[in-house]
């Protein structure tokens, strides 16, 4: 019976040990849990960045990490439940490393190509005629007063 109870106690052990212990990071390899943390707080910095006028205008200026900065407060629980997550998958103090490092150095490039095209100035047709400044397409009365300053 003792050896039963203590080969039990063992395995309960091991295995409380096993899942304590962080999971191997594997270079490249986008973590299941992480991807929709990261997404999650970069459409909120791009999301923020076109809600500011400030931010708007340093992105406009190409100036995306300090676009980020200015409305960065706004993010804190997306970007704290992707640090929080990251810690316990790589251990203690990682994630806050991982968003100021890795995260930081990417961010720049992520709102750029998702933010580039909605800045863009673009020309638009108009299906207006052009104004004719003769007088000729206004009213009588319109006409009438336009030849009489001439």
């Amino acid at each position: 019976m003792k050896a039963l109870l203590a080969s039990g106690l063992a395995v309960v052990l091991f295995t409380a040990g096993a899942q304590a212990r962080p999971e191997q990071r594997v270079p490249g390899k986008p973590h299941p849990v992480m991807a929709p943390l990261e997404q999650a707080a970069t459409d909120c910095f791009a999301e923020t960045v076109m809600a500011n006028p400030k931010a708007t205008g340093l992105a406009r200026a190409g100036r995306w990490y300090d676009a980020a900065g200015v409305i960065g407060f706004l993010c804190r629980p997306e970007v704290g439940r992707m640090v929080q997550a990251h810690d316990r998958l790589y251990g203690a103090g990682t994630g806050d490393r991982y968003f100021k490092g890795a995260y930081a150095r990417h961010l720049d490039k992520q709102l750029e190509a998702r933010l580039q095209p909605m800045l863009e100035t673009k020309t638009l047709a108009s299906a207006e005629p052009p104004a004719d400044k003769s007088g000729a397409g206004l009213p009588a009365d319109a006409a009438s007063a336009a030849e009489t300053a001439q």
